[in-house]
């Protein structure tokens, strides 16, 4: 049993930092110019600038019902996409590619505790559930931001990343 235990705590870190089958969150904003973040290239809905804060919005909720915390569910998703018109320069851009990374830190950390037991605000789900829908979200939107830097013609980013 404590081998599972640490068999999910591994596909949790792994899952939450893009290895494996995901895209790595370092990857995803690695040398991306700031002044581009804010384009919506090919007619897309959202820029990556949206994207991102998207993601941080989510991520926070998520991290507070796993602190016990009872978050208030936003009535119609638009709520969930308010960001500020693009970012003011690259410090700014950068500091919010920060605020979401340490987000993750702080997920990995929530992995640590307990997986199995519930969410106060919500008995009905378990940790590993909110962390698997955190990472799950997570991946959706990295890989929209793959797709965006591939039309942006910015992918892939100088490390090398997936091209297919």
């Amino acid at each position: 049993m404590i081998q599972l235990f640490d068999s999910l705590k591994t596909a949790v870190v792994n899952g939450l930092y893009g290895r494996m089958a995901h895209v790595s969150p370092d990857a995803a904003f690695e040398a991306l110019d700031w002044k581009s973040v804010n384009e919506k290239p090919g007619g897309a809905t959202h820029s990556i600038w949206e994207i991102l804060h998207h993601l941080i919005y989510w991520q926070n909720y998520c991290l507070y019902l796993l602190d016990g915390g009872s978050p208030t569910s936003p009535e119609h998703a638009a709520e969930s996409w308010i960001c500020p018109e693009k970012p003011v320069n690259e410090k700014h851009w950068l500091d919010t590619i920060a605020r979401f990374m340490s987000g993750l830190s702080s997920a990995e950390e929530a992995s640590l505790i307990d997986l199995e037991g519930t969410i106060l605000a919500k008995p009905q789900e378990s940790r590993i559930e909110v962390l698997e829908s955190l990472i799950g979200h997570n991946s959706y939107h990295l890989g929209q931001i793959v797709m965006l830097r591939q039309l942006l013609g910015a992918w892939p980013p100088p490390s090398g990343g997936n091209t297919w």
